[in-house]
């Protein structure tokens, strides 16, 4: 199965009060790689790894060697970074901010609940967001639905507008 990761807001939390992985970063590469990585992300991507390809589809326009290899520092090999110049090659200017469909992604995990709109009828998505304590766990409970073919869980924190609209 392949499983991509939002940066912003989901490996990479900046808010106040945010827990992060101790830096394992070598010392050499700290110039290009230097954001902290979310505290339970190094042991979630080890885990996944194992029996799942890992990518990164964020709208940042990161380079996408520099998050490759900020990643490999903590045990992780990714498959593949879209990052926002690839996908606006692909799809242009207009339409979703992010298609992880289109790109053969099974699962994506995001703190958007934008793209889960966007992404609703594929059933995709997995929210979660920077703030949460049990992120980890709901990416694993979605890993499993998605690997039985079955949608991500909806969380219970679904904004209202998108309730009232019908769409959770």
């Amino acid at each position: 199965m392949r499983i991509s990761f939002d940066l912003d807001d989901t490996l990479i939390c900046y808010h106040a009060g945010a827990k992060h992985e101790p830096s394992r970063v070598r010392w050499w590469l700290r110039p290009w790689v230097y954001e902290p990585l979310r505290l339970g992300a190094a042991d979630l991507l080890r885990e996944l790894v194992k029996d799942h390809e890992i990518w990164v589809y964020t709208t940042s326009y990161r380079d996408p060697r520099t998050v490759s290899w900020w990643l490999w520092c903590y045990g992780t090999r990714v498959g593949r970074v879209i990052n926002q110049d690839h996908h606006e090659r692909a799809f242009g200017r207009r339409g979703p901010s992010k298609s992880p469909g289109r790109f053969g992604i099974h699962l994506h995990v995001d703190d958007s609940w934008g793209v889960w709109a966007e992404n609703r009828f594929d059933r995709n998505v997995c929210v979660v967001l920077p703030d949460d304590p049990d992120w980890a766990d709901k990416v694993r409970a979605a890993v499993a639905c998605v690997g039985r073919n079955a949608p991500p869980p909806l969380p219970p924190d679904v904004p209202e507008e998108y309730r009232s609209r019908g769409w959770a």
